[in-house]
């Protein structure tokens, strides 16, 4: 095993992108005021419309293992989605930083948004992939601390891609075994247990998602998410379940390591 990499950072080490539908001009702008009432340089990255490309997106998808995770049938924003997060870290691994922020067009930044960031950075030896924000973060295993916050790994859900950062090693290690598709891409990383790295947050969280309940993915009030039936969803209860065991003894345990297995090993549990 490798000793981790020193990697005590600053804002000049930091390439920022922010992920955006051509068609959603208002998040865009509002992103936008945010970004510059910050003073943070950004490059706006152009999202995979997965609606427009999907007979293009579709043989990137395990779609019998994707309903069999998931529970449901896939949707062509969210796999447009997963495309647009791994087109980002290319970009990464081929620019001169060594992490970048990566952005969803509905975040919120709060007040200390920028001290948060110079913190995390200076303690970016002790983190692969550090979320900003989430949607869902159960039952938090404490990570120690990073000036006034809290790092946490999570034995429960830990989903959301809002504003996370993520260094240039470890999108490169991931790269390789993210196709195909099988599971969202939040949740295709939350499995800590198998793909070994440190998926961590920063608490309290600095920002949050807001998208007024009408999601370029999942629709007003997820109006297109239709999940099966009960009992066609028993092996997503199991993988909950077996997620929940794993993740608890990986952390628990205390064998979170820099080391990065292949993710695609994940592709059924």
């Amino acid at each position: 095993m490798q000793p981790p990499l020193s990697l005590n950072l600053t804002r000049a080490d930091l390439g920022i992108w922010l992920i955006n539908l051509p068609r959603s001009t208002e998040r865009r702008a509002r992103m936008q005021a945010q970004l510059q009432a910050l003073g943070l340089d950004y490059t706006l990255y152009e999202a995979v419309d997965g609606r427009a490309g999907w007979d293009r997106l579709a043989p990137t998808v395990d779609l019998p293992a994707f309903r069999r995770n998931v529970g449901r049938e896939v949707l062509p924003g969210e796999i447009g989605c997963y495309h647009s997060h791994l087109a980002v870290w290319q970009a990464l691994i081929s620019s001169p930083h060594k992490v970048a922020l990566v952005l969803e067009d509905d975040v919120v930044f709060h007040d200390d948004f920028l001290p948060a960031l110079d913190v995390a950075l200076a303690h970016a030896d002790r983190w692969d992939m550090l979320k900003l924000n989430k949607i869902r973060a159960k039952f938090p295993v404490g990570q120690g601390q990073a000036g006034g916050y809290q790092l946490n790994a999570f034995v429960g859900s830990f989903t959301g891609m809002g504003a996370y950062l993520v260094t240039c090693d470890c999108a490169g290690r991931l790269l390789p075994d993210m196709l195909p598709v099988r599971r969202p891409i939040d949740h295709a990383l939350d499995r800590i247990d198998l793909t070994g790295f440190r998926h961590f947050a920063l608490q309290p969280f600095p920002s949050h998602v807001d998208d007024g309940n009408a999601s370029t993915i999942t629709g007003h009030g997820f109006a297109e998410v239709s999940k099966f039936p009960w009992y066609r969803r028993l092996g997503v209860y199991r993988n909950r379940l077996g997620a929940l065991i794993g993740k608890g003894s990986h952390l628990l345990l205390g064998r979170m390591t820099k080391r990065l297995p292949s993710v695609g090993r994940q592709s059924d549990r």
